[in-house]
């Protein structure tokens, strides 16, 4: 008989500054995200404590009076994890850690450890692994002891628990053996692509839990994995897309992006954002509900450019329209971002029109060709029917004339099957 024990969840307290940039207001922001990012990994917040300063403290982050108010609170409410919504150095972990003596750990370190727990197939736990290790290697000399049994649960899961007993060089080795390993996932990625190379490659992107997930099972009448929580898709799925009944597109949903994404996280999924970088389209999804909408679009338009596909056509495709009750924001938005739809992907709001507009898009990149094949040649015939959309055929004694849409996905093959015709 096997007991299954629930994991505890943790008692936190969640910190941040409003500094340089940024106003409180912001940060608030970034804060009630960390929170949520807090309950995703498996903690309840019970205080979150923000701090107006001009800079940064090099030593603690924030000031040393406000670091022992934070440590009586722990002691006071039994609190055991302090969470910064800023990247921290080494040195200041060291110093928070000796002042508070609780369990320290940053924006970075808690969607890693969200990554970690959500990471179910080998390509995603692979660039878990290298995206901790990475974060990990400066790091190394106060791991030896923050991660040791004195501590558990979030911030300690995947290889921080089976590395501890490791030197840099190990490390090093490690993430040496990754990467060859990634590079072969993308070698595999890419010849799965080519398989599909006939269909329009669509890729949704957006900030986390925006509705892209909700979306795709519309559109595919598929049941890919759906939770109201941040980071709940890590892997890319892939499904056929029927957009009317001569269209069809293959529509990939990607991980989620976020404010202040740690660049060595970015770096470890490459082979699962080169789903951008090679798609057709990109669908940028937009929840229109949420009151920080305009900076979510901001980073996702960063992040994009960032991976080098600023280039691609976007369709901006603002979802949760049933929650809006203003019209004259959506009025104001399509005179901002064209081409946009909105809809609700989980009422099938506008679904149909997001579809012609999607395929109206498509068809702008076909070339309509004329060919002339033999009324024997069966396997030409055919082979243009699969790759192209007919668009007339008109028979001249023992010849057929096929006037066609090519779309550029296939305009190379096409042309080679004709010029082995002639």
């Amino acid at each position: 008989m096997i007991d299954l024990v629930k994991e505890k969840r943790e008692r936190a307290i969640v910190v941040g500054v409003a500094a340089k940039n940024t106003t409180r207001a912001q940060e608030e922001e970034y804060l009630q995200e960390l929170v949520l990012l807090a309950d995703t990994a498996g903690a309840d917040v019970l205080h979150t404590v923000l701090q107006v300063k001009d800079r940064f403290d090099s030593a603690y982050y924030i000031g040393k009076g406000k670091v022992e108010q934070i440590a009586q609170m722990c002691k006071d409410d039994d609190i055991s994890l302090v969470i910064f919504d800023d990247d921290l150095s080494p040195a200041q972990v060291r110093n928070l850690e000796q002042t508070i003596e609780r369990k320290i750990i940053d924006r970075s370190g808690l969607i890693l450890d969200i990554f970690a727990s959500r990471a179910k197939t080998n390509e995603a736990k692979t660039q878990v692994e290298l995206a901790q290790l990475n974060y990990m290697l400066p790091r190394l000399t106060r791991m030896w002891t923050h991660l040791s049994k004195q501590y558990g649960g979030i911030g300690t899961k995947g290889p921080g628990e089976t590395q501890i007993e490791t030197d840099r060089r190990m490390i090093r080795e490690r993430i040496a053996t990754l990467k060859e390993k990634l590079e072969r996932i993308a070698t595999q990625r890419s010849t799965q692509r080519k398989g599909r190379k006939e269909f329009h490659n669509i890729s949704l992107v957006g900030y986390t839990n925006v509705g892209k997930s909700t979306l795709l099972n519309t559109l595919s009448d598929s049941n890919v994995f759906v939770e109201n929580r941040l980071f709940a898709t890590l892997d890319p799925t892939t499904r056929l897309v029927s957009l009317d009944a001569s269209t069809q597109a293959m529509l990939t949903d990607t991980v989620g992006f976020i404010r202040k994404l740690p660049h060595h996280l970015v770096a470890s999924f490459k082979s699962t954002l080169e789903e951008v970088v090679e798609a057709d389209i990109l669908l940028h999804v937009v929840d229109l509900s949420h009151p920080q909408m305009q900076e979510q679009i901001d980073v996702v338009k960063s992040t994009i450019h960032d991976l080098g596909a600023a280039h691609k056509p976007v369709i901006y495709v603002f979802n949760k329209v049933d929650a809006v009750e203003d019209r004259t924001i959506i009025k104001n938005l399509q005179a901002t971002y064209e081409p946009s739809v909105f809809i609700s992907a989980h009422r099938g709001i506008n679904i149909l029109g997001f579809k012609e507009m999607l395929v109206t898009m498509i068809h702008s990149s076909f070339t309509e060709m004329t060919f002339t094949v033999s009324n024997a040649d069966y396997r030409t015939i055919s082979q243009l029917h699969d790759l192209t959309e007919i668009v007339s055929q008109t028979y001249d004694e023992n010849d057929i004339i096929i006037i066609a849409r090519v779309s550029e996905k296939v305009k190379e093959r096409v042309e080679k099957i004709v010029r082995s015709i002639k």
